[in-house]
Order: structure tokens, then sequence, then C-alpha cells
């Protein structure tokens, strides 16, 4: 058999500017997805880790070290919470789950392409739960703070995920729900991080407020009542970061006209 791949590139050529994937049937009969890049292409497993490893056993290294998390947890209950707060990762571990979380990084952005957003939805979901893991157990500064950079983009890949699967199930509300959540938790990380001036102009939030001005005027004519309500409640319990998303959203049902009324 031939080691030779320039009889598959130079069938699937590359396009500058342009991310080019697809799925295929691997030799075991299962789903593969490629991606074409300007020296090869990259061929990663549509479920568990992209490469298809098992380290030490487990689908992946996060699901290894939430293990011993909650096997630390549990020995914590028997004895005492000393154990649970001298869990930690070193070094070593954390960057382990970094590379790890690169794989998952070029597989979501493939599915996105291939408007494949379950998975986009559960690959990005893992990745911020390994941005949790390193936050609290981290053992050095930068270990904890090392994947911070990438929060916001990973947010917003997956709120645009779950808003183009719920327009893909037509189901418009759930789609400015989704955005809505990840405005939300966009507005917050940089609040966080000590920079809510940055949220307003951020390429993320102007992603998803894309996303949602171009959903407002089509929702349904209940929506605009339901809004009002939920900017009241959103008051009351001093949620005022969600008031003025809802507040944008009653300006835009109003802009759409008699549809929105």
């Amino acid at each position: 058999m031939s080691l030779d791949l320039f009889s598959i590139l130079k069938d699937w050529p590359f396009e500058p500017g342009h991310i080019k994937a697809r799925i295929i049937e691997g030799d075991d009969g299962e789903p593969k997805i490629q991606v074409r890049l300007d020296l090869g292409m990259i061929q990663m497993a549509m479920e568990g880790r992209p490469d298809g490893q098992r380290p030490n056993g487990y689908g992946s290294y996060l699901e290894y070290y939430e293990s011993k998390l909650d096997r630390s947890e549990i020995e914590g209950g028997e004895a005492g919470a000393e154990v649970v707060e001298g869990f930690s990762l070193s070094s070593e571990d954390c960057r382990l789950l970094r590379e790890e979380a690169a794989q998952y990084y070029h597989r979501y952005v493939a599915l996105m392409v291939l408007e494949e957003y379950e998975g986009v939805v559960r690959d990005t979901t893992r990745n911020l739960r390994v941005m949790e893991l390193c936050a609290a157990h981290g053992e050095t500064e930068s270990d904890r703070t090392g994947l911070e950079q990438f929060r916001a983009y990973v947010t917003m890949m997956r709120a645009r995920a779950m808003a183009s699967l719920a327009i893909k199930q037509n189901e418009p509300r759930a789609a400015v729900h989704a955005l809505d959540e990840g405005l939300t938790a966009l507005r917050q990380h940089f609040s966080d991080r000590g920079q809510a001036q940055m949220f307003d102009s951020s390429s993320e939030a102007e992603m998803l407020k894309g996303m949602r001005d171009a959903l407002v005027p089509k929702l349904p004519v209940s929506q605009g009542s339901e809004l009002r309500r939920r900017l009241q409640r959103a008051i009351e319990q001093e949620n005022y970061e969600l008031a003025a998303i809802l507040r944008d959203e009653i300006k835009n049902l109003k802009d759409a006209g008699p549809r929105a009324t």
C-alpha cells in the first residue's frame, strides 16, 4: 500500500481563506472528519477524543482528572474537607489538558463548518469544563489562567452553535434564548477580568448580537409581552446585565414594526 498522500490531496485542493472539511467513513466503518490544510490534512474521530486515544484507559485526560477529583471528593466526605482542598493539577497535568483541548478546538471548528451543531455544543461545553478544572485546581497562576484567554471565543461558539441548532429546528425563541445566555456569560467573563468596558466592542459579543438582531424580527407576536415580563423579573432580581439585553431586544421588536407588537 502506498504511503503517498498526493493522489488524495490533488482531488481535494486547498483553498486559502476557507476551512474545507468533510466527513468520510473510516476503515473501521466509523465516521471521521477530515480538514484540508495547505500542506496536507488532519483526520479526527467524530466521537470521543479526536485522535482516538484513551489516556490511562479514560476517554480523555479531562475524564481522567475529573475522575481523580471525584474520588478526592468522596474521600473528603469521609475524612474531612482537607482531602478535597489538597487536590491539585501539576503544570504537566495542565499542559496535557491544554494540548487535548486544542484537539477538540480543531474538531468543533470543523463541525461548525459542516453544520453539525450538536457536536459543536458538546465539544465547546467540554472545553469550558477544562477551563473550570484548571482554574480551580492548577498549582500555579499560569496553570490556572492559561486557558482564560480563549473563554470568550469558546463561549461565543457554544452560543452560536446552540442558536444555529434551534434555527435549524425552526425554534427562533430558543435561538434567541441561547444568544441571551451567551451574551450574559460573555458580559460576566469580561466583568470578572476587570474589563467590563471591553464587552460591547468584543468581536464575540458583536457576533452574537448580530445573530440576535437578525432573529428578533422573526419572533412570534407573543414574544414582545414575554420579553417585557422577563425584563420586569430581571429588574426585580437586580439582574441588570440581563435587563440591558432584554431592553435591546424590546427596542428591536418595536423597530421591526406591527409584526412585533
